[in-house]
């Protein structure tokens, strides 16, 4: 068992946190499918064969693949956790004082496991415990409208924490059917065994900052894209902490268009060498970035400047080469649509990628990336691909 320490993309990955998708994408249907930010009903079966295939190709490699579902129970066993658990997954506001009185009782009584699936499925008011006397919040809900909210997003492990070094970033999720995931995800960096003596980055309760947003470029250069789901003012207070804490010489904020086909970075762009990004063509000239430095107590704000040359000279390179997304403008469009940029760097020149893509992988391929295949014809209807579903704990550095 290493300790926890990431300095950048592609060094030679130890170790990872994955969620293998469970119940909470059951929950799934036409009716709430754009509330928790589905673009298809997943076929459940299918798709926990397909992690569990990503999952092996990463052990295959000797990557240490850990589980979000086991660390989380786990760290239930602790009853500071417990307690905080059954806080964050209970909204007094929504199911009044007595449901939610009658909820944390239950909550309280049941086993480490089956409160970690209750905190990840959700549960439905019909599945809520009996209670004496009448109630209007029961009444007036339909039996199948959730009194604690599913969590299938959950399955991209990237978006609500990110270590940069040996501490780790809690990131704060923007959008509402994913903010309880930080609560999860804090419990287990907090009470876990495995993370005792891990030191925070950033706290969830800090301006938006979404993990899919923080590419690590090289050591201490890091860049965050600033869109649908990253805030300015969230780069701003991610970029004071890393440089109060000696994480980082250079920030790079870098604006996306706000849109769901873009709506973290590494959806138009990930590392897939030391020096070399795969990138979606389209916004290749276009791309710029915000020099963000430390000056005493102060930030230095510069730019912007095209992304490309500003990425190249904070990271003391000749220039970072660019390995494009398809052939012609309709197949990248398609291949970025369907996470051809979202790929996982399991060493210098080494990634996992969707098959699917098979022109951007040929180009990958090419350009003398070994890449290596696994089927998300499922796992990609929540618009994520191998990057977003890891959140990896440890990297080899760089030599």
């Amino acid at each position: 068992m290493t300790e926890p320490h990431v300095q950048s993309e592609v060094g030679p990955l130890h170790s990872v946190l994955l969620h293998r998708p469970g119940t909470e994408l059951k929950r799934l249907t036409p009716r709430n499918s754009d509330q928790l930010l589905f673009d298809a009903i997943p076929w459940v079966d299918r798709a926990q064969e397909e992690h569990d295939a990503f999952a092996e190709v990463l052990r295959s490699r000797g990557v240490e693949v850990l589980l979000l579902r086991s660390l989380l129970t786990d760290a239930l066993r602790d009853s500071r956790a417990r307690a905080a658990a059954v806080l964050s997954g209970v909204d007094e506001l929504k199911l009044g004082v007595d449901i939610a009185d009658t909820l944390r009782s239950h909550l309280s009584s049941v086993d480490d496991a089956a409160l970690a699936e209750i905190l990840i499925a959700g549960m439905t008011f019909e599945e809520l415990p009996a209670a004496e006397g009448q109630s209007l919040v029961r009444r007036m809900h339909h039996a199948h409208d959730f009194a604690i909210e599913p969590l299938p997003n959950l399955l991209f492990t990237r978006d609500s924490s990110v270590w940069v070094g040996d501490r780790v970033a809690i990131a704060a999720l923007a959008m509402p059917a994913r903010r309880r995931e930080s609560a999860l995800t804090d419990l287990i960096y907090a009470y876990h065994p495995r993370f005792s003596h891990a030191a925070r980055a950033y706290g969830a309760h800090s301006a938006p900052v979404e993990g899919g947003d923080v590419l690590l470029l090289a050591p201490g250069v890091v860049a965050i894209g600033v869109g649908e789901r990253t805030t300015p003012a969230g780069v701003e207070s991610f970029a004071r902490s890393v440089f109060a804490d000696d994480l980082a010489h250079t920030v790079l904020a870098v604006p996306i268009e706000q849109r769901r086909a873009s709506m973290h970075l590494d959806t138009v762009c990930t590392m897939v060498d030391r020096d070399a990004v795969v990138m979606y063509p389209a916004i290749q000239d276009s791309l710029e970035a915000y020099t963000l430095r430390p000056a005493g107590e102060e930030l230095k704000v510069s730019g912007p400047t095209p992304f490309l040359e500003a990425a190249a000279e904070a990271m003391d390179i000749d220039h970072l080469r660019v390995i494009d997304t398809g052939l012609d403008p309709v197949t990248a469009e398609r291949e970025q649509w369907e996470d051809g940029n979202n790929t996982l760097a399991l060493a210098p020149g080494v990634v996992v990628a969707y098959e699917r893509n098979a022109e951007t992988n040929a180009r990958l391929e090419d350009a003398g990336i070994e890449v290596l295949r696994i089927s998300g014809s499922e796992l990609g209807s929540g618009r994520g691909g191998p990057r977003c579903m890891s959140c990896p704990i440890t990297r080899a550095p760089l030599t």
